[in-house]
């Protein structure tokens, strides 16, 4: 289908919704500029993040919020948003279920536990491979090892940046700051420890994602969790089971490239970006046309466009960030060792006893998983698409990713939230009851300069965009495999106009849609890791066999 029929049609949907809609939001006023605070006490109430099978801490609800900040008519927009609400309690009942509701000063929510113990368990089965292989990565991406002839559609640094493009993004900003808000300065800790130990989970699915790929019938690679469930547990002899484990996770990984990696993304970024175009606070629906149509452009290309635009976006945005995050924390020196401290502190919560710790740890856990996806699967579906003679090869280069996203990037943000103390700042309580977290990490930059949030919205935009782009064909593969090769001209129509709806759509209950899908993706992908997991331990022992006894080519 050519290019333009795609984006007529797509954006033909957003102009009727914008049409029948006629959204209206809040005027963003400008933020009053205050001094770096001191870092709060943690507060001694145990964060309660899951009651009756409900995480209420993540702003789960089952009506829309739209009539309680008068932000909107209710119409086709407030039916949206409560479509939404009604989706995230069914699911959320099942992913978010206590398995200490017993106890009431405890909450382990079932799918944030499942994450936790596959990591760790990974880690050491692979034998710390994200610590004693973090070199051999870095040579990998910069291409020692990489050969032109071996088969593929893109290099070992585009599909790292692919992967990366879809992990930087908004759970970077506005997620870093839900965190903090509701945990405290010590969710960042847990954040970091979740980021290591998903290097490995990263490690072990993008290499089986290697392993599985096969070349479809339009020529382009098709792999990720969708082949290694399928066919690998066929191996094992459970065909029905891998099938069926295989389904599931296409479906929840379509309906995370529509919410998580869609419309999340769109309203988060008009949040922030409002804090410096008060218009878009009228024009709501102007913000999604921009999206959706810069989108378009490039989704239509497939792989290799893809890989050529977050190749040259992924290191530019984020130099932009950590630069301008490095000025806030370099100014704000003296203040670091006191938001260092209250950091590791208050990661075990002492003056909150044990619930508060579990509560701060689980936050933690939580959104670092949205940030950097690991044991959700996503990420091998880019990597399946690296040319490489070696799956294990492609697993060291995926094992960076949770690296940079959330040990580096999202320390960042953290950094700037607690040093500049927007994350308890009374005059944000709207944001932060919003869940608007890319805009309260935009105040928090305007406590150094009334400039500053600029800057960020245009990292913002950037972040935004680039994970929009990457999770299209994370989703496109999966309807491809679900109904066929014709079945990706009408996901593409489909998530264009997804991409629009993010834009009237209250925050609340875009993020909570996103949480579920995207963490429910790691319920069949899990299974599948851990039955398979085995033969990419055998795999890892030869290769680092053969890259001992220098049978390994070095190109460069």
């Amino acid at each position: 289908m050519p290019i333009r029929y795609l984006i007529y049609a797509s954006l033909s949907l957003c102009l009727l919704t914008a049409a029948m809609t006629g959204a209206t939001s809040a005027s963003g006023a400008a933020p009053e500029v205050h001094k770096p605070v001191s870092i709060a006490e943690p507060d001694p109430t145990p964060p309660r993040l899951l009651r009756g099978g409900m995480a209420k801490s993540l702003g789960f609800q089952a009506t829309s919020n739209l009539q309680a900040d008068q932000r909107a008519p209710i119409d086709l927009m407030g039916k949206a948003d409560t479509a939404f609400g009604v989706v995230n309690n069914l699911i959320g009942a099942v992913l978010f279920f206590d398995l200490a509701f017993w106890i009431d000063t405890v909450q382990l929510p079932f799918i944030v536990i499942w994450l936790i113990v596959a990591a760790i368990f990974l880690t050491v089965r692979m034998r710390f491979i994200n610590l004693l292989g973090f070199w051999h990565a870095l040579r990998v991406v910069a291409g020692r090892y990489t050969d032109p002839n071996e088969p593929g559609d893109v290099s070992h640094f585009q599909a790292l940046t692919t992967a990366l493009s879809a992990t930087v993004g908004l759970g970077n900003i506005a997620g870093v700051a839900i965190a903090i808000t509701l945990g405290g300065p010590g969710a960042t800790f847990w954040m970091i420890v979740a980021g290591l130990i998903g290097m490995t989970a990263k490690f072990t699915e993008c290499t089986l994602g290697q392993m599985y790929r096969t070349i479809g019938s339009d020529g382009r690679v098709l792999g990720g969790p969708i082949r290694y469930l399928s066919q690998g547990l066929s191996e094992r002899g459970m065909p029905g089971t891998g099938r069926f484990l295989a389904v599931a996770f296409a479906v929840l990984c379509i309906g995370g490239s529509f919410g998580g990696g869609n419309s999340f993304q769109v309203n988060q970024s008009m949040n922030a970006i409002q804090e410096t175009v008060p218009w878009l606070a009228d024009a709501p629906w102007a913000y999604g046309l921009l999206m959706t149509t810069l989108v378009g452009i490039v989704i239509i290309g497939g792989i290799k466009r893809i890989a050529n635009v977050t190749a040259r976006l992924i290191p530019f945005m984020s130099a932009i960030y950590i630069a301008a995050s490095l000025v806030v924390i370099i100014t704000n020196l003296s203040v670091v060792p006191e938001a260092l401290v209250a950091i590791f502190a208050q990661a075990f919560s002492p003056e909150a006893a044990y619930g508060g710790f579990i509560g701060v740890l689980v936050t933690g856990f939580q959104r670092a998983a949205f940030s950097n996806e690991a044991g959700i699967g996503s990420a091998s579906i880019a990597h399946s698409a690296a040319r490489t003679k070696h799956p294990v090869r492609e697993g060291f280069v995926a094992l960076l990713e949770p690296f940079i996203d959330t040990v580096v990037i999202c320390t960042m943000t953290a950094l700037v939230i607690i040093i500049t103390g927007a994350y308890n700042n009374p005059d944000y309580a709207q944001l932060i009851t919003n869940a608007q977290g890319a805009a309260l990490t935009s105040r928090a930059f305007s406590e150094y300069s009334t400039w500053f949030p600029y800057v960020l919205s245009l990292a913002v935009l950037l972040f935004a965009l680039s994970t929009m782009i990457s999770w299209s064909y994370y989703g496109e593969r999966c309807s491809v495999w679900l109904f066929g090769p014709a079945a990706s001209k009408y996901y593409k129509v489909a998530f264009l106009f997804f991409a629009f709806l993010g834009s009237i759509v209250t925050a609340t209950n875009v993020l909570d849609f996103g949480d579920l899908m995207l963490l429910g993706m790691a319920l069949p992908n899990l299974v599948g890791i851990y039955l398979l997991q085995g033969k990419v331990r055998t795999a890892l022992d030869n290769y680092w066999q053969q890259l001992r006894a220098g049978e390994y080519q070095v190109f460069k």
